[in-house]
């Protein structure tokens, strides 16, 4: 049996397990519950080729439990029970023991089957192990979302790929009887995206070439063989996130012929008509925002219109959508302000909210001068004050840099004559 060698190098206890350091390193708050053997109900999120279902094999080896899983694919209700009862059959209710249900994709599962799991995990009858590679908190129901705790995994830095191929040449069976040098390796590393899985595909494909077992891999007999071998479209796999990243960026790029492409990548390979709306409007506020405010109006109506007529007749929408905001003028001026916010947050911490901007609801908090000396705006010429709306430690700190676009220019003007402190 062909065995791949992701498969054949993949983990089986934590301490091989390469990355993640965040949850499973010494001081890592998974670790800890895996050591105690008290494991709640997961999600992990995070892109392809990350660890995901590694990771729930491990768990479930380490607290010694009943491992069960299912893809959301191609599972239903009736598979859901089944387990479940199997479950209920193997585990002890309310111990430490319970048995792990492992739903892999579980963004793909629709209402009614994220309901079917509901009261098995409420009652203890499982384990829940979800993976996903989308944002749970739009994927998964709220009420199956509050039961579990959810943990984001990270792609694979440059270090812990470096060390993955150092693995494959020496640990492997197959491989390590065979003399490999990689003479270059950023080619391996760039076309891998941080996905481990792919990066070990890519590389026994490049190995496999050699017919001779003394072998010297360059960058470009990387990309000759890979180009030569190229990977038909899996909404499910490591070409998923390439295509929507071609399509995103050639959008932003201002190329209606490149994304309109893209898009019909995407279509004829079966993707998500959600998930192509979904990156629609991210894309309207990150790299058009102010510059055209009605694109996110256009990309929402999309999204709600798409879904509601659904394909072949989605894909006239959707094309049009995506020419739109092609054709749009670019800003990403709302996208870095709340960059900067956050990093500003980050660095400054819970810094005290203005006495005059808080809400004084009761006596004492107005005796302390909750409220005092705020200015209603509404009561000034032109409806502006000048006051001060930041903490005392950061004030005049300029977060929104209008771009050079007509619709921002005037944004930069009139906010030119309101505040001159921020040098507009």
């Amino acid at each position: 049996m062909n065995i791949p060698l992701a498969e054949r190098l993949r983990p089986k206890k934590l301490d091989d397990y390469l990355s993640q350091q965040h949850l499973i390193g010494e001081k890592g708050a998974l670790r800890k519950q895996i050591e105690r053997g008290v494991i709640p109900s997961l999600i992990f999120w995070g892109p392809p080729g990350v660890g995901k279902t590694t990771l729930a094999n491990i768990i479930a080896e380490t607290s010694e439990r009943p491992f069960y899983s299912l893809s959301a694919i191609n599972s239903g209700v009736k598979d859901v029970r089944e387990v479940i009862d199997r479950a209920k059959r193997d585990g002890g209710l309310f111990t430490a023991k319970n048995p792990i249900l492992f739903i892999d994709e579980i963004h793909r599962f629709s209402k009614s089957q994220q309901d079917s799991l509901l009261g098995a995990v409420e009652k203890g009858w499982v384990t829940l192990i979800g993976a996903t590679t989308e944002n749970p908190s739009f994927e998964v129901i709220p009420a199956l979302l509050s039961r579990c705790q959810v943990y984001t995994l990270n792609s694979f830095d440059k270090s812990e790929l470096e060390d993955l191929l150092r693995r494959a040449t020496v640990e492997d069976n197959v491989l390590k009887n065979k003399k490999i040098t990689i003479k270059e390796s950023d080619a391996l590393l760039r076309l891998s995206g941080g996905d481990a899985r792919k990066l070990l595909n890519t590389f026994e494909l490049v190995v496999s070439s050699f017919q001779e077992n003394n072998i010297e891999i360059t960058n470009d007999i990387v990309l000759q063989l890979v180009q030569q071998n190229p990977a038909r479209y899996d909404k499910t796999g490591e070409q998923h996130y390439d295509i929507i990243s071609a399509f995103i960026k050639s959008v932003r790029g201002s190329d209606p012929n490149a994304a309109v492409y893209w898009l019909a990548r995407m279509i004829e390979g079966g993707e998500d008509l959600k998930f192509i709306a979904r990156r629609l409007i991210i894309l309207a506020s990150e790299d058009i925002g102010l510059a055209n405010p009605t694109a996110l109006v256009m990309a929402t109506n999309t999204f709600t219109a798409a879904s509601t007529v659904g394909y072949p007749e989605a894909r006239i929408l959707l094309s049009q959508c995506t020419i739109y905001l092609a054709t749009s003028p670019k800003s990403n001026a709302s996208y870095m302000a709340i960059n900067k916010a956050q990093q500003l947050v980050k660095q400054t911490g819970d810094l005290p909210i203005p006495l005059h901007l808080r809400n004084a609801p009761t006596k004492l908090m107005k005796e302390l001068g909750y409220g005092d000396q705020y200015k209603y705006a509404h009561d000034y010429p032109g409806h502006f004050v000048n006051q001060e709306f930041l903490p005392e430690e950061i004030k005049g700190t300029k977060l929104y840099e209008p771009a050079e676009n007509s619709k921002e220019k005037g944004i930069r003007s009139w906010l030119k004559q309101l505040w001159q402190k921020y040098n507009y």
